[in-house]
């Protein structure tokens, strides 16, 4: 004791060899073992769980983005196939209406020009009446002029 008593050390110390370290490594260790199953493995097994569901679900996630990247692709396709029977079915139109307007502007130009040509041939008709009535009238009128002319001599 006295040796221990020349270094400085007492009795109780921090290096003191006695039952109280293989007690406290035991104590580790049945620590060690009693968290690991009580905790560490169970929080572990979620944790595995939660990462599991992450990659799944990100995979998943992965695989519906790809499918809406292909029904937009779709989408866009058919909404420029549709766009593109619009304009010809517009333009389909405008042609079908500027044939309908043609077609009426010709018929509308022969009826107006049948109109006027019979009008015309009318008018032409009551001339030569008119002018006939009118020289009949004449020759009555100068028959009449005469025949009082000589019967007033």
């Amino acid at each position: 004791m006295t040796s221990w008593l020349l270094l400085g050390a007492t009795e109780g110390g921090l290096f003191d060899l006695d039952a109280t370290l293989p007690l406290m490594a035991v104590q580790v260790v049945l620590l060690t073992f009693i968290l690991n199953s009580l905790f560490f493995r169970p929080v572990g097994r979620v944790v595995e769980e939660r990462e599991g569901y992450v990659t799944t679900s990100r995979a998943e996630a992965k695989q519906k983005l790809a499918q809406v990247e292909r029904l937009e692709a779709d989408l866009r396709d058919q909404l420029k196939d549709a766009r593109v029977s619009a304009q010809k079915l517009i333009q389909e139109a405008e042609q079908d209406s500027d044939k309908l307007y043609r077609e009426a502007l010709a018929a509308a130009t022969a009826d107006a020009n049948a109109s006027r040509e019979q009008a015309r041939r009318e008018i032409d008709t009551q001339r030569e009446s008119a002018l006939s009535q009118l020289k009949t009238d004449a020759d009555k009128l100068g028959d009449l002029i005469v025949d009082r002319l000589l019967a007033a001599k």
